[in-house]
């Protein structure tokens, strides 16, 4: 194996992200696992003797906080994968006044990558973000309404902070890639996991019901691009800035997904909401 390396995961406190860390950790990576619930993210750390991190990214206080924290413990972070976010139940604000989706899947990990930013250029890090069919199926970006304050649903929010995974892997690239950063989103598939669970969407009956997991695929396999794209080169077995479905470039996408001039008008608004400045 190369170098071993420093790989932070966020949601790895179940399904895909603790499936990946798993396997990264078997490799000889060295695996930061971050979560939300602290009794499931302890127990994903301990079992693999790994270093873990608390973080509910429906608080920015708390984003900023992990931040903190990993850039204090790490000389270098290698890859980072943002994979923490879901799909949720009737609209709702958080404490920081965004609609929760947004936040969890959108702002919280542009947040977290834009403070470590400096770090991950040093690194000449992978950014890797989880994203989701959903962005072709039921994204529809609107600058003016990230909130989904004129239309609402559970489905439309999260197609839509999906696609915002992909507009922000692209940008990252476009602004960073001449100083040595990659970035790459990925859709894993239908996984059965414990997603949608606290949603009040069609998602939660299609993954809660037992012939619907009977065609889903495990963690471990939705888990392969994302142990892929975290262990292998940019530039020569993947294509940085691209959206990947089943280890290659995705040939059926929402057509903003391919928006240069979206994807920076989203990254700009983005920064102005969670209050950071960037090249």
């Amino acid at each position: 194996m190369s170098e071993p390396k420093t790989i932070v995961i966020t949601g790895a406190s179940d399904g895909i992200g603790a499936a990946a860390a798993r396997r990264l950790h078997a490799d000889g990576h060295r695996v930061v696992v971050v979560g939300r619930s602290p009794a499931k993210t302890e127990a994903v750390a301990g079992e693999l003797g790994a270093e873990h991190h608390i973080a509910d990214f429906a608080s920015f206080a708390e984003v900023r906080g992990l931040a903190a924290a990993l850039d204090a413990a790490h000389p270098r972070i290698d890859v980072l994968v943002n994979n923490a976010g879901g799909v949720f139940g009737d609209r709702a604000k958080t404490a920081d006044g965004f609609e929760k989706t947004l936040q969890v899947n959108h702002l919280s990990p542009f947040l977290l990558t834009t403070l470590l930013l400096d770090k991950l250029l040093a690194s000449r890090a992978s950014v890797i973000q989880t994203s989701s069919s959903g962005a072709r199926l039921f994204g529809d970006l609107r600058l003016d309404d990230l909130d989904h304050d004129a239309a609402f649903t559970p489905h439309k929010a999260y197609g839509t902070t999906k696609l915002e995974n992909i507009l922000f892997t692209r940008e990252l690239h476009a602004r960073f890639r001449a100083r040595g950063l990659s970035a790459a989103a990925f859709h894993p598939g239908a996984v059965a996991t414990a997603f949608a669970t606290e949603s009040s969407s069609f998602f939660r009956l299609v993954y809660n019901n037992p012939l619907g997991r009977m065609a889903m695929v495990s963690p471990e396999k939705g888990a392969r691009q994302l142990v892929w794209l975290a262990t292998t080169a940019p530039g020569v077995e993947w294509e940085s800035g691209a959206y990947y479905e089943r280890g290659k470039p995705a040939r059926r996408v929402n057509p903003q997904a391919n928006d240069d001039d979206l994807a920076r008008r989203l990254w700009d608004r983005s920064a102005e909401l969670v209050g950071v400045k960037t090249a």
